[in-house]
């Protein structure tokens, strides 16, 4: 067991609680209704995070937020990833790196209603020929007088149908920093705009993942966020959160997983005694929690080294590790839960039916495994094997 203390131990259970009472009975009825919940439920949900501290987890309380750290961060979201359907996603929070660049203006115009729930964000990044390849993006940003000018189309903008505004990453054609990336504030009401197309997901969440089209978008200069060109920055230090994030939901994915397929195979009888007495239903259940310890606690371990204060580079391959053992771990565990469910675990009202189709899109989303493995032995060329595990 990891050693955690009393007052994460105290958040665990808090935040499992929240889950398990709110979120988990509605899972079904969300299946069945294209992920809709009634909007009063997702209202106490996120009145509810509120009172538990939960908000703006990553932020400074200095900048209005709860101060929690990086391990507190992945004790919750570990937690979250314990139910279906994104009916979790409840917490509203700003990215700690917006802190630090984020001008008055735009600290007034966006981070403030997005901390206070107010205001929602998306990203708009990923497009048809670029997806882990983020600076292969076709997306244009061409300085004008007073502001900037954006063009291009991008896909799996997720929650955009939940959004007022977006964060657009595209690449400058003129000026000094020509060829270098931009991240811009771009609000949905601004001329230009337009959704493509919704396309229907394997998962069945409430947030949308559209494609969408960017025509001649105007936007003041107010609206750069950070240096011009500076972009990849902070798109690397919320590649690393989402990553963490990605372990720490697939950890408590595999959690729930191993405790509904275990309940069952206790009580579900074959041949007059019940399948968990069977060596093939033992195996699998003992992969699948080993497995989910050593996930654990490489993530745990990671988020651990960040508020330590380790060497973000390091830091950025740690993330790509557990990211990718844990989003791999998951995608075996909900196998062998299915598996074990047997008809039932193909029904879509079974928790392991749709864990087999939720977590397979983690071995993908903001960064796919291949990426990952990249980042790694990249890191181990140039730092060696004692940085990153010793």
């Amino acid at each position: 067991m990891y050693p955690l203390s009393p007052r994460l131990r105290a958040l665990q259970a808090k935040v499992r609680g929240f889950v398990d009472a709110e979120i988990i009975p509605l899972e079904v009825e969300a299946e069945m209704n294209g992920g809709v919940i009634d909007p009063k439920l997702v209202e106490r949900h996120r009145a509810i995070t509120r009172k538990l501290g939960l908000w703006n987890m990553g932020v400074t309380k200095k900048h209005g937020g709860s101060g929690l750290g990086a391990l507190d961060e992945v004790i919750v979201q570990e937690q979250i990833g314990r139910a279906t359907n994104g009916l979790a996603w409840s917490i509203p929070g700003a990215n700690p790196w917006m802190l630090e660049v984020c001008t008055p203006y735009q600290m007034k115009t966006w981070i403030k209603p997005i901390m206070d729930g107010k205001r929602r964000t998306a990203y708009a990044i990923t497009e048809e020929n670029a997806g882990s390849d983020v600076d292969a993006i076709e997306a244009t940003v061409r300085k004008v007088p007073g502001g900037y000018v954006l063009n291009g189309t991008k896909w799996h903008v997720t929650s955009a149908n939940k959004a007022d505004h977006l964060i657009f990453q595209g690449k400058l054609v003129n000026g000094p920093n020509k060829g270098r990336h931009a991240l811009l504030f771009l609000d949905l009401d601004t001329p230009g705009i337009r959704t493509v197309r919704t396309p229907a997901y394997t998962h069945t969440f409430s947030s949308h993942h559209p494609i969408m089209a960017f025509k001649d978008v105007r936007v003041p200069v107010a609206n750069l966020i950070g240096a011009e060109g500076g972009a990849m920055h902070f798109t690397y230090a919320w590649f690393r959160e989402e990553r963490l994030g990605i372990a720490a939901r697939c950890c408590g994915a595999a959690s729930r997983l191993i405790d509904e397929a275990t309940a069952f195979a206790q009580k579900r009888k074959s041949f007059g005694q019940p399948i968990a007495n069977y060596q093939a239903i033992q195996f699998m259940l003992a992969d699948c929690v080993t497995e989910l310890w050593a996930a654990r606690l490489m993530t745990y371990e990671t988020a651990a080294e960040i508020d330590r204060g380790v060497d973000v580079k390091v830091s950025h391959a740690q993330c790509s590790m557990a990211k990718l053992y844990a989003s791999e771990m998951a995608n075996r565990v909900a196998d062998r839960a299915v598996q074990i469910f047997g008809g039932r675990g193909y029904m879509r009202e079974n928790v392991a039916e749709r864990f087999y189709r939720e977590v397979r899109v983690d071995r993908i989303w903001e960064g796919t495994s291949e990426i990952q493995r990249i980042i790694i032995a990249h890191s181990l060329y140039k730092r060696g094997q004692g940085s990153l595990i010793d």
